[in-house]
């Protein structure tokens, strides 16, 4: 094998192993058992020694050239070295040149600033001598009375000759008037008239678009006095054909755009021609607009001068805004806000008297409508000390003083009227928070909530609440209409209206200032003087409720239910009297429910409740009862008892749980009324109270039930 050929052997990837396995393929007798030849191990090493000195003559004559190549590589590094010094030197010399180079550059420059100053030091003088010789020479042209110049005379030459002329004006305002009284007035003239070609001549370029030539124009009339006129020109002339449509908010928006991009190219202060274009428009379109919708309808018509007032006043407030994208000058908010107030500052000075004119008719209106529609004439609800002594008397005793009122059960609260009268609020409310100014904004807010308080409050579900009242029956009337339930249902959903109003509308309005304690406590108010009422309705309600249950019980309980002739016969479940009463009862637990919401259901369930089993205790305590009399009224209380489930309240199934206990006592045998007595639900009670139901009893004395209770 020649070197070639282990060099081959050596290319990349190189893999030991697999050097060794090629080597030993190539070489004859080295390969597998499965090979042309067999296999020879002595060749094989041979051929390995032989491979071995041919890889050392390999790494020395390699060994050789690196050395050689590293002896190159040493030589032409310090080669390379000397270069890098030879140009560092070179470099070294170039910079001191360069320096060199920049101080007479510096030198060279410095002379020529001088020189310079010193030429335009001679040349400005010249300048001013020549100017003065020429305004000089034309000046005389005037004192002749003959205009000879050029510039005079040819139209294309109008700007040279009102820069001349304007100069001359200058001029002619400091010579004594005695001496140069003519050429002054001639001066003033043509002054005049180069000032009217010019203000022509811009006319005429804006009547054509040329926006260059209004420019060129503009420029120069900017130094007389006329400019402004000439502004006030484009203004007027801009404003052409831009009121067409209906919406003069629109037009306005849509001409100060397209006007904002054209001064910017003719003016050299566009922001005091965008300003004064803005102010024109606000002074006469927008006051004349105002003044049109509002004045024709102040009197005759408030409501529909209130919502042109608030829909003309956040228009234009919503056009200010958009406006402020514009460069009107350093102070643009306030210098839209003054003209804002310059057009509405004399309606917006009365507006919260005729809102509060135009709600206070408004309701009044809507009431006497609602009450005209139920053919009802209001009762006067007296007021001062003999109306609050009836009232505390009527809460304390629950006597009704007065006759009581026939209502045919209308409730007379009206939830239509209710969402009119909140309706009408809400939107007084939103245009007090638009028109008010904002350090009377809370004060106008809450004139706005009291006459809501009055009309909603007092003249409807106070008036309401009076009426029910008056309306609820004695508690020994039969076949009563309770209606004041209705009442309270109704009242309690207007109220929750009213509540969200409150929160939702008033509030935001009045969260950051005093008068918010003032609206809390005068809400607090109304809503405790209605409680009374409605506590005392209910009150009155509940007895009505416990009077057709005792006109009930005495009606149709006989004496004979409890101590039936025959002992053996007694065929039914419960008497007639438990049976209607506990129909009843559950007729008025349902209207309760519908009638309450929240706690105040359980309250009253509970006052019920409790009486209806008050009144239960106290009738069976009326009777006496024989063994199966007995067992009746256990049935009775059973029944009464399955109805008081239906309360949900904990503490009246209790009661009637104890009272049903009580009622074994009736048919417990004499010796075990000791230890019925001891029982879980008896064990607490009053002995007197036990001893009560033991007397009730038939054979109470033939037995001598007495010495076995004790």
């Amino acid at each position: 094998m020649n070197m070639a050929t282990t060099a081959q052997l050596f290319e990349e990837p190189f893999d030991a192993d697999e050097y060794i396995e090629r080597l030993a393929w190539r070489t004859p007798g080295g390969g597998s058992k499965g090979g042309a030849e067999a296999f020879d191990p002595k060749r094989l090493l041979e051929e390995f020694e032989n491979h071995i000195e041919e890889l050392k003559q390999l790494d020395e004559k390699i060994q050789r050239r690196v050395e050689k190549l590293e002896h190159q590589c040493q030589r032409e590094a310090k080669e390379f070295a000397h270069k890098v010094q030879d140009l560092y030197r070179s470099n070294q010399v170039a910079f001191q040149h360069f320096q060199e180079l920049d101080e007479h550059i510096s030198y060279v420059a410095t002379k020529v600033c001088h020189l310079g100053d010193q030429l335009e030091g001679v040349n400005t003088p010249r300048q001013r001598a020549v100017e003065a010789q020429r305004l000089m020479t034309y000046f005389n042209e005037f004192l002749d009375g003959d205009l000879r110049s050029d510039v005079f005379n040819n139209p294309d030459k109008i700007k040279e000759a009102a820069d001349i002329i304007q100069k001359l004006h200058l001029i002619a305002q400091e010579l004594p008037f005695d001496r140069f009284a003519d050429v002054k007035a001639k001066i003033a003239s043509k002054y005049h008239d180069l000032e009217r070609q010019l203000i022509q001549e811009f006319t005429a370029a804006q009547r054509r678009g040329e926006i260059g030539r209004m420019r060129e124009v503009a420029a120069v009339l900017l130094h007389f006095k006329g400019y402004a006129h000439c502004v006030d020109v484009y203004i007027r002339q801009c404003q052409e054909g831009a009121y067409l449509r209906n919406d003069v908010f629109e037009d306005t928006a849509v001409l100060c755009q397209r006007v904002n991009k054209q001064v910017g190219e003719v003016f050299s202060s566009p922001e005091t021609v965008m300003a004064k274009l803005i102010q024109n428009i606000f002074e006469n379109k927008l006051q004349s607009h105002v003044k049109d919708k509002l004045d024709g309808t102040r009197q005759s018509d408030v409501e529909q001068y209130l919502k042109n007032l608030y829909d003309l006043y956040t228009r234009t407030t919503a056009l200010a805004t958009k406006l402020t994208e514009f460069n009107l000058g350093s102070d643009k908010h306030t210098f839209l806000s003054k003209l804002i107030k310059s057009i509405f500052s004399t309606y917006l000075e009365s507006y919260i008297d005729m809102e509060k004119e135009y709600l206070r008719s408004r309701g009044a209106m809507i009431l006497q409508r609602y009450y005209d529609s139920k053919n009802h004439q209001k009762r006067s609800i007296g007021t001062g000390s003999i109306q609050e002594l009836k009232e505390r008397i009527r809460q304390r005793t629950n006597l009704s003083l007065g006759p009581v009122i026939d209502t045919h059960g209308e409730t007379f609260l009206s939830p239509e009227l209710v969402v009119n009268l909140l309706q009408e609020t809400r939107h007084a409310f939103e245009r007090c928070h638009r028109l008010s100014d904002p350090s009377d904004l809370p004060k106008n807010a809450f004139s706005i909530f009291l006459l809501l308080v009055e009309h909603l409050c007092v003249e409807h579900i106070d008036y309401a609440l009076e009426i029910g009242l008056s309306a609820i029956p004695s508690s020994d009337a039969k076949n009563a209409n309770l209606y004041f339930l209705d009442v309270v249902q109704q009242a309690n959903s207007i109220f929750h209206l009213f509540d969200k109003q409150f929160h939702d509308q008033l509030m935001p309005l009045i969260s950051s200032s005093p008068k918010l304690a003032e609206c809390l406590h005068k809400k607090k108010e109304v809503i405790e003087q209605m409680e009374v009422k409605l506590d005392t309705g209910i009150d009155r309600t509940i007895n009505c409720m416990v009077g057709q249950m005792k006109h009930i019980l005495a009606t149709e309980q006989k004496k004979t239910d409890f101590r039936p002739e025959d002992e053996n016969n007694v065929m039914i479940q419960y008497t007639t009297a438990c049976s209607k009463v506990c129909v009843y009862v559950s007729r008025q637990v349902e209207h309760v429910r519908k009638s309450m919401d929240g706690k105040n259901v359980d309250t009253v369930l509970t006052e019920l409740g409790v009486r209806f089993h008050r009144l239960i205790h106290e009738h069976l305590q009326q009777y006496s009862y024989s063994s199966m009399g007995g067992m009746l009224a256990i049935c009775d209380v059973a029944e009464y008892r399955r109805c008081a489930k239906d309360f949900r309240v904990p503490l009246v199934l209790q009661l009637f749980d104890t009272l049903h206990a009580l009622c074994n006592l009736l048919v417990v045998a004499p010796d075990n009324l000791k230890q019925v007595c001891s029982g879980e639900q008896l064990t607490n009670l009053d002995r007197n109270l036990l001893h009560a139901f033991v007397q009730l009893r038939v054979d109470y004395r033939s037995a001598r039930l007495g010495r076995h209770f004790s």
